[in-house]
């Protein structure tokens, strides 16, 4: 995008302290409209005349900032007088803050190295047709902030008894310009409220309140102190067994919340980091801990702004706390990124996470051009042999041990854009991420070590796999029978694509049925349930039925528990209802004990959990390396009860709910269901409840054609409201 703007930045080195660039000047004459441009090596926090010009917060968001910068484009003519000041607050962020990789010669080392800077372009016009532009350059001051300190990682530190003693003329640099682009994604913003439920003392003494939700976003504190007076929080998402607070698993995140009060009432929240928490420890507060109340608290859930499409009520309590926890597991997870978790010193968009939720996450809410600015990313990251990084942003690929991609992480190259086109039909998108889409599945063929399989290369295979050898955080399943079977399955959805394009799939094609034929022959057995799955969901078992009656025996046998990780998990259900065991999907859907969907609610959870014993029945902890209790991947199973259970599919000729077919799969294990989801072409929804006399009542809401199928037959009905009573 054209821009003329300069970069500014501090004279000094800011560290991980937060610089305040400031503008002075004047209009003397009516404006008739005011528009400003800006972004920033960081996120920023932009004012007029001390008035915060937006409700967006930790802008420019996270793109892959060496490729692309998103600038954000405001109007702020109601904010203009005759005198004004311009300031932007500017924090690391993303941009600068020292991630879990950055030290490892990568990408973020350099990022890392980049000055605070900004650059911004303030276009007034003024009711005579005269122009003025105010741009950054050398005539803006710069000086330090009460922010004394903020990271992504690390929190963030205030004082709001300082005063700079200095002040000086910002320093004009080569600022990237070249990389700059217009938003694209949604923007990030303060969401809900969140109220403290209780406080805490525990067995040690300490000072804790429970909001009583999971959440991402930041912490305001309400009160009256005298100058000088500290606020020092630390953040958790879980008690230990014993009730006691309990940070190991943010590894090393120091998630710091220090404020130096001012004289008098006054109201704190975080301005340029984020946590993720359910529980707060009061280390330091004004008069001593106990003088702390939890009316002084407030959480503030942020995230990508997003419509929420998706509703799903059941009769069963902790069922509808299972929705719950997949909602505000998305919520905490899609601030600009869809992460794998938003508190410990990682919070990284994986591909893998992103790809098993995607159908899910474009069910829950209109995510489409959350999906769309990430996959540019994508697409920008990804290397021109083909390569797709395991995160996006890609900041691990130049520390990637394994050399090659991993199967089921890069296939979101291809699976998340066939996943957004089918929930919205915007054939656009869909065009252009096809040439990555393609790259993804002709890279394949150039690293295996056997024509038309994947093999010889590393994966994370099912990981976290229930059935993973002693030590192993892979499942027991075999990494080249996952590779190979997602291979098929990204040329199966790449033809598809083609297709849907205009495309000449022929050569794909006959890839595909080499590739069925190969794996076939060179796996004519499956050793597991997730080797099961595969072979079935993606038809590339000889006999799909033979297959997923073994998968159901397997399950049966295993005491009807589930040993998959995320790559089997996502689909488990399906592949049962799909061939027959419906009754067994609900029986693995509503199981309490470990492991199960269920179980880490009667632990507490309010959101999904990165393992199914991420606290184990004894009460201990899975362990502290790795154990996000907000991890919203094993959340896919939401695509099942909005697809199965209620019954609304979308129809493959009709993307986007063009056409739908609902076909509901009621249970006696509940008394009523309801799903609904507004589509492009209006709400839909599917109830069924059970009536007095034991019949199935359905109550079907559609606003296109539609196929309904029950008890075996079908008919078409038209947009409308039915219902329907079956013995």
């Amino acid at each position: 995008m054209e821009w003329n703007a300069k970069w500014i930045k501090p004279s000094w080195e800011t560290e991980s302290k937060a610089p305040l660039f400031a503008k002075c000047f004047q209009t003397g004459k009516p404006v008739q409209s005011a528009i400003l441009r800006m972004t920033g090596m960081g996120v920023y926090e932009a004012a007029i005349n001390g008035t915060r010009i937006s409700k967006d917060v930790l802008a420019p968001g996270w793109t892959s900032y060496h490729k692309r910068l998103q600038v954000q484009t405001y109007n702020v003519t109601d904010m203009i007088g005759d005198k004004n000041e311009l300031t932007v607050l500017l924090g690391c962020g993303w941009y600068r803050s020292h991630l879990m990789c950055w030290n490892d010669g990568n990408i973020q080392t350099e990022l890392v190295k980049k000055p605070a800077g900004i650059t911004a372009e303030l276009t007034l016009t003024y009711a005579d047709g005269t122009e003025e532009i105010v741009c950054t350059d050398e005539s803006w001051t710069v000086s330090e902030s009460q922010v004394r300190f903020s990271e992504l990682y690390d929190g963030e530190v205030v004082d709001a008894t300082f005063v700079p003693q200095e002040i000086t003329s910002a320093v004009c640099f080569d600022g990237p310009t070249e990389t700059l682009i217009p938003q694209e994604g949604e923007p990030i913003r303060e969401q809900e409220r969140i109220c403290a439920v209780r406080m805490i003392t525990t067995p040690k003494g300490e000072r804790v309140i429970d909001f009583g939700q999971e959440l991402t976003g930041f912490l305001e504190v309400k009160l009256s102190a005298k100058k000088g007076e500290v606020v020092d929080i630390s953040f958790a998402e879980v008690l230990d067994k014993d009730g006691n607070f309990y940070t190991e698993n943010y590894r090393g995140a120091k998630c710091l919340y220090r404020y130096t009060c001012r004289d008098g009432q006054q109201t704190h929240k975080t301005k340029l980091t984020f946590y993720g928490f359910r529980y707060i420890r009061i280390n330091q507060f004004p008069g001593g801990t106990e003088n702390a109340d939890i009316s002084c608290f407030t959480g503030i859930a942020v995230h990508s702004q997003m419509k929420r499409t998706g509703h799903i009520h059941t009769s069963d309590s902790t069922l509808n706390q299972l929705v719950s926890n997949i909602i505000w597991g998305q919520k905490s997870n899609f601030v600009d990124v869809p992460t794998d978790c938003p508190q410990r010193d990682e919070r990284f968009g994986w591909t893998g996470d992103a790809q098993v939720f995607a159908r899910t996450a474009c069910l829950n809410y209109d995510a489409e051009r959350f999906f769309a600015k990430w996959l540019n990313d994508l697409a920008a990251d990804q290397r021109e042999a083909g390569y797709v990084g395991s995160v996006i942003p890609d900041v691990l690929t130049s520390v990637n041990e394994h050399g090659t991609a991993s199967s089921a992480w890069g296939d979101a190259a291809v699976i998340v854009p066939w996943e957004v086109y089918r929930a919205y039909g915007d054939v656009g998108l869909l065009r252009r991420q096809f040439p990555s889409m393609r790259k993804w599945v002709d890279y394949i063929g150039t690293i295996t070590a056997t024509p038309d399989l994947w093999t010889g290369c590393w994966h994370y295979a099912d990981w976290l796999g229930l059935d993973a050898p002693s030590g192993s955080y892979k499942g027991s399943s075999r990494e080249d029978f996952i590779a190979s079977a997602f291979y098929a399955n990204s040329t199966a959805l790449l033809i598809k694509a083609g297709k849907a394009l205009g495309e000449d799939m022929t050569a794909y094609e006959h890839l595909h049925k080499r590739i069925v034929a190969a794996f076939r022959k060179a796996y004519p057995e499956y050793l597991t349930q997730t080797e099961c799955i595969l072979a079935v969901h993606f038809h590339l078992a000889e006999d799909l039925q033979k297959t997923a009656d073994q998968l159901a025996h397997m399950v049966r046998e295993a005491g009807v528990q589930l040993k998959t990780g995320f790559v089997g998990t996502p689909y488990i259900l399906h592949v049962l209802s799909d061939y027959g065991h419906t009754d067994l999907a609900y029986e693995l859907l509503l199981r309490r004990e470990y492991p199960s969907w269920l179980y880490p609610i009667s632990k507490g959870a309010t959101t999904i959990w990165e393992h199914w014993d991420g606290i184990m029945q004894d009460g201990g902890f899975w362990s502290a390396d790795m154990n996000s209790f907000n991890h919203y991947a094993y959340g896919s199973v939401a695509d099942w009860m909005y697809g199965v259970a209620a019954g609304i599919q979308v129809c493959e000729d009709a993307p986007g709910y063009g056409k739908i077919r609902i076909h509901p799969h009621p249970t006696d294990k509940l008394d009523w269901f309801e799903a609904s989801i507004e589509t492009r072409h209006g709400l839909v929804s599917s109830k069924w409840s059970k009536t007095m006399a034991g019949a199935w009542r359905y109550e079907i809401v559609t606003p296109v054609q539609t196929d309904i199928q029950l008890n075996g037959k079908t008919c078409t009905v038209p947009a409308g409201s039915y219902i329907f009573h079956q013995e």
